[in-house]
Order: structure tokens, then sequence, then C-alpha cells
């Protein structure tokens, strides 16, 4: 890997882009995407509206390890959750297929 380290950091956009270029990687990484892309998101939102894991939780009405769970990729959700973390989060779930 040909990433160059600055004062211990290095840039994700850079590392990702370098990943990219392995076949065996982008294969890995197309069939976790989808669910990366929901906890990403998750998180983003969560954080946005300055809510904890267990703050969401209350307001979703579970506990905070499935919040957990969800948000490291640990774990498969329900769409019902889904719907629950939308409207907990005041933004509209969105489901689709697009094509390749």
């Amino acid at each position: 890997m040909s990433i160059k380290l600055k004062k211990g950091y290095f840039n994700w956009r850079d590392l990702e882009k370098e990943w990219m270029k392995n076949p065996k990687f982008v294969r890995e990484w197309e069939k976790i995407e989808p669910e990366y892309q929901l906890a990403r998101s998750l998180i983003g939102l969560r954080l946005k509206k300055k809510l904890s894991q267990t703050d969401l939780a209350r307001k979703i009405g579970t506990k905070q390890p499935v919040v957990s769970r969800i948000e490291s990729m640990t774990t498969s959700t329900t769409i019902s959750v889904l719907k629950r973390i939308a409207q907990a989060l005041d933004v509209k779930l969105q489901i689709r297929f697009l094509p390749k």
C-alpha cells in the first residue's frame, strides 16, 4: 500500500481509493455496502440531533445495545425498527432498488 501517513494519521479517502484497486476488496465491499451506508447514515443523523445511543434507544422503545449493533453492522434489523428510528430522528425513511 502506498498511502503515506502524516503525523500518525491517514486520509480515509486516499486509503479507500487504494483499496478499491483490489478486485477482491471490491467484491467484498459490494456485499456490505448497503449495511455500511445505513449505519453511516444512522450515526450521522443521530449525532446531528445530539442524541446518544441510549437516547435514541429510549425514543424507539428498545435498549442501547440494539442501536449499537445496528450502527456497528453486527446484526440485521427490520423495516419496522427502521421506521421507528426514522420517526424518532424526524426524517423520512426511503428504501429503494437502484440499477447496478
